[in-house]
């Protein structure tokens, strides 16, 4: 049997945690490979990076898919499991479920627009391109799915956990010196609209003083004159405003004609940083390009 894609596994995967028990990604994979009737070879084929399989790579990206539309969720680090909706579904009995399917439900629409917006800024797939652009955009198109997840994360944690991360990319970052220092800085002043200070370099010759909002609503004007309120209360020069959402035009203009320094990070750049820092993410493969050195085959 040639190993399924991963709209197929989609189903199949709903079906077998349908009854609303926690499952690890493994126990899932080994269920569904007996379930496809795969042989040992198809089983633990590699992608070409020779680090993941096929068939746990496509069931990876099946449950992403899913997690998108609201039909799984991770209760806890490591496992996940059926939500209310996707209990609904399986209950419906769909002769599918994939992509199409899928589109009925509003959060996973909004994850393949903030996708194919990225994918419009990209250079046109009809246009013909090198083996290097093709790898280039292949690596894109992954970022972005990955970026989306993470943003879908973000709007889902504690505001507490929220905060924390935060303090972690700022120091992955190479600023607030040590996690520490910048443990001990953020959630403590709660003056005013500010959550938290921290260095701005490894010896504090000055400090920047955070908000950090876990918010779903765009963030407007009033909440960043508040701010910026708080920070002429502390003499400060420079903030810093991070949000899981985004902000409103009104208030970026407004960040733009102060004397204050406020930098505006909106979820999407936020789960950026985290992917270009490693925060909350993980290395399942490294590809080298390289070149043939010309130099090596001079003769003298």
């Amino acid at each position: 049997m040639v190993i399924p894609d991963f709209q197929s596994i989609m189903l199949p995967l709903m079906r077998y945690c349908a009854d609303g028990r926690e499952y690890t990604v493994s126990e899932t994979v080994d269920a569904l490979a007996q379930e496809f009737g795969l042989t040992e070879e198809e089983r633990y084929a590699l992608l070409p990076s020779g680090v993941q399989g096929i068939f746990v790579n496509r069931v990876a990206w099946a449950k992403s898919h899913l997690k998108m539309a609201g039909l799984l969720e991770n209760p806890r680090r490591g496992v996940f499991k059926v939500t209310a909706r996707g209990a609904e579904v399986v209950q419906d009995k769909p002769a599918a479920i994939n992509l199409r399917f899928l589109s009925q439900f509003p959060e996973y629409v909004q994850f393949r627009n903030f996708r194919r917006r990225k994918e419009e800024e990209e250079q046109d797939s009809d246009q013909p391109t090198t083996p290097e652009e093709s790898f280039e955009n292949a690596y894109e198109k992954i970022r972005t799915e990955i970026s989306a997840e993470v943003l879908n994360r973000l709007k889902g944690c504690s505001p507490g956990f929220f905060e924390r991360l935060v303090v972690e990319v700022i120091v992955k970052m190479g600023y607030g010196g040590t996690r520490v220092d910048a443990g001990r800085a953020i959630g403590k002043s709660g003056d005013g609209g500010i959550d938290g200070i921290i260095k701005e370099d490894k010896l504090g010759l000055d400090t920047i003083y955070i908000q950090a909002k876990r918010w779903e609503a765009t963030v407007g004007r009033p909440e960043i004159q508040k701010f910026v309120g708080a920070l002429t209360g502390q003499r400060a020069k420079k903030g810093l405003f991070i949000t899981s959402s985004d902000f409103s035009a009104e208030a970026k203009d407004y960040v733009s004609r102060i004397d204050t320094k406020v930098v505006l990070i909106d979820g999407e750049t936020l789960a950026q940083l985290m992917i270009d820092h490693n925060v909350g993410v993980s290395t399942i493969a490294t590809y080298e390009l390289k070149r043939v050195d010309t130099d090596y085959f001079l003769e003298e």
